[in-house]
């Protein structure tokens, strides 16, 4: 094989997998997000589902998840405060 052909081939692979993966990362990123929102709606349910007998219930709504999946379980404890003390 020809160094020239070599060289060609080498760069179109390059170039097909930088137009290919681009797409890629941002469906991954969404993808996470939307993981770790439906994570926050389980803590909250598992929350209000024992919190019951406290009298501590916060709403299941995509806000309370999305805080309560990004922060975790020090989420899902400042939703229950504010829920608790503010509210």
């Amino acid at each position: 094989m020809e160094p020239v052909v070599f060289v060609a081939v080498i760069g179109g692979l390059i170039l097909m997998l930088l137009i290919i993966g681009a797409p890629i990362k941002p469906i991954r990123f969404l993808g996470q997000g939307v993981i770790k929102i439906i994570i926050g709606a389980v803590f909250l349910f598992f929350l209000n589902t024992l919190g019951n007998q406290a009298g501590i219930h916060v709403p299941i709504n995509l806000a309370t998840s999305a805080v309560a999946g990004l922060l975790g379980i020090p989420g899902v404890a400042a939703l229950a405060a504010i829920g608790y003390w503010v509210i």
